[in-house]
């Protein structure tokens, strides 16, 4: 499986200590709750947070589309009720809290910390140049060598994924979260809520952090080599016409009956340099049968390797898996804290109802305050993915 060139963890001092005799972390707190009142949700969530810690200082803020026309009054009653002033989060079709999810319906879900003073940074939104940071931050990040930040992207930027490269760069490190999925505003939070960009906090290395990446899809065949496309079309593969590999690849049963396809097969693009097989998975958006010809979400290069990929429910339990029991073995302590990202293809869709998915996680994690979201894209180190989940544990 791909994406194990996307794990990440940041040294810390404390990663030797067992996880079997660490008393579990009680300086984060979690809380998730739904309701059609934002207020009375709120509310709930505050009583389910109870005394917050000492020292608590950063909110993680997610809330589904249904409230995100009330996110600025939402995030004024957080901060006026816990006196944490630094907040990031943002808005998902679906959010996630805990072993519950919480899809197509009004709900909210939050986590504070508590983090070493002066570890880390909000983000202020950057709308076309990561060089926009502002200098003062830019001393920050030199001083205390930050190179990790939690980051949210606004889906109607054209340069998002330029901007994920471009920040991953000026950190000379690694990047999580997730863009903004909404049918209303498309909101994020920064401190204050913001759209139009990327946003988030950046951390010092005084926060340890363990980060993976769960493709869910399973490769087959062969990586073929892209020797004529245009744009985002694959012309032909390995000297032959593009649709004729594909169709023998998939089967006589599949390519008979393309509407089978739909959120079945997809491609999968190998990331050059990678020592660990990652890849990026795009959508097949149609074929051209007259010309044989194959119409990909992403645009191609020549030169370059494609391969296929399915993606069904026993792939992607075995592959969430496969990262959690990693991810745990290269921990090595109990996780103060947790953020899920998730894509909004999964959930449901591939893991079945009964929050599924994230029970999976929870399970895994034991009692660990997790938050996220369900995203339209999910961003990890440098790259921007579909179809994946992003998962770092605070250690």
């Amino acid at each position: 499986m791909g994406g194990r060139g996307s794990d990440y963890s940041w040294p810390n001092p404390l990663a030797a200590q067992s996880t079997a005799t660490a008393p579990m972390p009680t300086d984060f707190r979690a809380a998730h709750t739904t309701d059609a009142d934002w207020q009375t949700a709120v509310d709930h969530c505050l009583e389910q947070l109870g005394e917050l810690p000492a020292g608590a200082n950063l909110g993680f803020l997610y809330v589904t589309d249904a409230f995100a026309d009330s996110l600025e009054d939402i995030l004024s009653r957080f901060v006026a009720a816990t006196g944490i002033v630094a907040w990031t989060g943002s808005v998902g079709i679906g959010i996630l809290g805990g072993n519950r999810e919480y899809h197509e319906r009004p709900a909210i879900s939050v986590m504070i910390g508590v983090f070493a003073p002066d570890s880390f940074r909000i983000l202020p939104t950057l709308g076309a140049e990561v060089d926009a940071l502002p200098e003062s931050q830019r001393a920050w990040i030199r001083q205390t060598g930050a190179s990790f930040a939690v980051v949210h992207g606004d889906p109607g930027n054209d340069r998002m994924p330029q901007l994920v490269e471009e920040l991953a760069d000026a950190l000379g490190g690694f990047l999580v979260g997730g863009i903004t999925s909404s049918r209303g505003a498309r909101r994020q939070i920064a401190g204050d809520v913001t759209h139009g960009g990327l946003s988030g906090v950046v951390f010092s290395p005084a926060v340890g952090v363990t980060t993976a990446l769960t493709q869910g899809c399973r490769p087959f065949g062969k990586v073929h080599e892209i020797t004529e496309c245009r744009r985002n079309i694959a012309i032909r593969l390995d000297g032959r016409p593009a649709l004729e590999v594909f169709n023998e690849e998939v089967g006589e049963a599949l390519a008979g009956e393309p509407s089978r396809m739909a959120g079945y097969i997809f491609a999968a693009l190998p990331i050059r340099g990678s020592d660990t097989g990652d890849y990026l998975v795009r959508n097949l958006l149609g074929v051209d049968a007259g010309n044989k010809m194959i119409a990909i979400g992403e645009h191609l290069t020549t030169g370059d390797g494609l391969q296929f990929c399915r993606r069904d429910r026993k792939s992607a339990r075995e592959d969430l898996e496969r990262m959690l029991h990693d991810l745990l073995a290269r921990t090595g302590k109990r996780a103060r804290g947790a953020l899920y990202y998730s894509c909004l293809g999964r959930g449901p869709h591939v893991f079945g109802e009964d929050s599924a998915e994230v029970r999976m996680v929870q399970e895994a994690l034991g009692d660990v305050p997790l938050v996220g979201f369900f995203c339209n894209g999910e961003i990890s180190h440098r790259r921007l993915y579909g179809y994946t989940g992003v998962l770092t544990l605070f250690t």
